[in-house]
């Protein structure tokens, strides 16, 4: 399981195991450990913010705990239909520690199931969405570098200083599962395109330029539009360079997973110049987050047909554009104030 990766342009060698570590002959690898740090920063990422899109932290867990576990199963599910007769059994479908998993498939059950849960734990669906945006980011960038360790996931040859090599790579480049464009040569023995390294890049820049655009959305939904937008361009131009993708139409290199991108393109700018244009005039209020505690207790007042009058709408909205700690002070005092009501709706109802 142990590779030497060299990248001749460059000098530099480098001897990759995919094993990250074995406990009791159990292995742990490298691309695992890669998509658990990514998820890792993802969630830091989203319990820190989460106050600014008016979502409370403690209700997104199930959203979020419901959203990665669904999500790989989809990603599994997506690599699978991809190449339905490669596999004899059942067993190995769901293998997923041997390989395989599509991040299409991972992006559209994550927000798909996502998309439920917050419906079920009364989040809002589309700052969620917005989050999740972010976090796919930085856990794609993370992500990528499995690839690495399990040299696969690369490109056609190239004579850039970076290019890449390996016996792994080779090897593959041998076999007769390879897909280029027509008219486009492969050689076996030199180096290839480390298409991981792209999109690792993609993403990662990706996400600063969206983290810097966090202030200044104009609508619930923006950041998941532009996060369609740049992810499906830079896709689409990746995947141009892979050896491993299902072609779509051979004669022109069109691949399937570079018309799911380029529709995700489309689609996304069509939405972004509409909306931004329907709320061009109107600055995005964001609505302050309820915990989850006095959700709970005003749904159980209300069974009594309780009605609760808290505060003016004024007073539970805050410009998407206000600093994070007004954004923690305020959703601080609007709770506290939330609670206080509810206790005194409680003494008079007995």
């Amino acid at each position: 399981m142990t590779n030497l990766v060299q990248f001749p342009g460059l000098g530099l060698s480098f001897e990759i195991n995919r094993v990250a570590l074995s406990i009791g002959g159990f292995n742990i690898y490298w691309y695992g450990v890669c998509i658990a740090f990514g998820i890792c920063l993802a969630l830091v990422f989203a319990f820190r913010h989460s106050i600014e899109f008016g979502v409370d932290p403690d209700s997104m867990v199930d959203v979020i705990l419901i959203g990665i576990v669904l999500g790989i199963v989809s990603a599994r599910a997506y690599y699978v239909a991809m190449a339905p007769f490669k596999y004899e059994s059942i067993w190995e479908m769901i293998a997923i520690r041997d390989g395989g998993l599509a991040i299409y498939g991972g992006i559209i059950g994550g927000f798909l199931f996502g998309g439920l849960a917050c419906k079920w734990r009364g989040v809002p669906v589309l700052p969620m969405f917005d989050l999740t945006a972010m976090g796919f980011l930085l856990g794609q960038g993370c992500g990528r570098w499995g690839n690495f360790f399990n040299q696969e996931a690369f490109g056609c040859n190239t004579t850039l200083p970076w290019g890449m090599f390996s016996e792994t790579t080779r090897a593959y480049l041998m076999g007769s599962t390879v897909t280029a464009q027509s008219g486009v040569t492969i050689d076996p023995n030199l180096p290839v395109h480390p298409t991981f390294l792209y999109e690792s890049i993609w993403c990662f820049v990706g996400f600063l330029l969206l983290f810097r655009y966090i202030k200044k959305r104009k609508f619930n939904g923006d950041i998941a539009l532009r996060y369609m937008i740049w992810y499906g361009a830079g896709r689409f131009w990746i995947e141009a360079l892979r050896t491993d993708s299902l072609m779509l139409v051979p004669s022109i290199g069109l691949r399937v997973s570079q018309l799911v991108a380029g529709i995700a393109v489309v689609v996304g700018v069509a939405a972004e110049i509409y909306f931004t244009h329907k709320f061009k005039d109107k600055p995005l209020m964001v609505k302050l987050a309820m915990t989850a505690d006095n959700k709970a207790a005003i749904n159980k007042l209300s069974k009594g047909k309780t009605v609760i009058s808290l505060m003016t709408d004024t007073d539970t909205e805050l410009l998407a554009s206000s600093p994070r700690k007004l954004f923690v002070e305020r959703t601080e005092a609007y709770n506290a104030e939330v609670k206080r009501t509810i206790a005194e709706s409680g003494k008079a109802k007995q």
